[in-house]
């Protein structure tokens, strides 16, 4: 069976940045299982995928463009400790979700602490991956129909 939409795929992989650093991979035995079709994974890397069967290998590169976006300045704040609800509790790399701002249109958003003082909190909303080139390598493991649970028509 070829993979298309609203098929149940199994992929074992690796997935690095252009720097060849390992960023993520499936466990070993524990591959990763997805909705084809229903934008479960990056759309180019569901749209290299389609077509392939079990047991073949691939390997894309996802530019950040494609990808999770280039890193934005403006999505990055210090802020005062205090602005922080329970702020004696945070800690580096602690997500934390702010109130957007209605009389200048920032929408709520989710940040990782990246920095703190006695003083400030710097809070970054870029995704973990953004400005990163991607390459993501493996094999289809295995491809089936979705059941009708998995596709929410039960």
């Amino acid at each position: 069976m070829q993979i298309a939409d609203r098929c149940v795929v199994s992929l074992e992989y690796r997935l690095s940045n252009d720097r060849g650093e390992l960023l993520d991979s499936s466990p070993a035995g524990e591959p990763l299982d997805y909705l084809h079709g229903a934008e479960g994974i990056l759309p180019l890397l569901e749209q290299a995928l389609a077509g392939r069967s079990a047991g073949e290998r691939f390997d894309i590169t996802i530019t950040p463009e494609e990808g999770f976006g280039e890193r934005e300045a403006r999505l990055i704040e210090v802020v005062p400790r205090a602005a922080i609800a329970h702020a004696d509790q945070i800690t580096l790399g602690m997500q934390v979700d702010r109130e957007g701002d209605a009389t200048d249109g920032t929408p709520p958003r989710r940040y990782v602490v990246t920095a703190l003082d006695e003083t400030t909190v710097t809070l970054d909303a870029n995704h973990p991956l953004a400005g990163q080139t991607l390459r993501f390598e493996g094999q289809v493991v295995a491809v089936r129909a979705a059941t009708a649970e998995e596709l929410g028509e039960d």
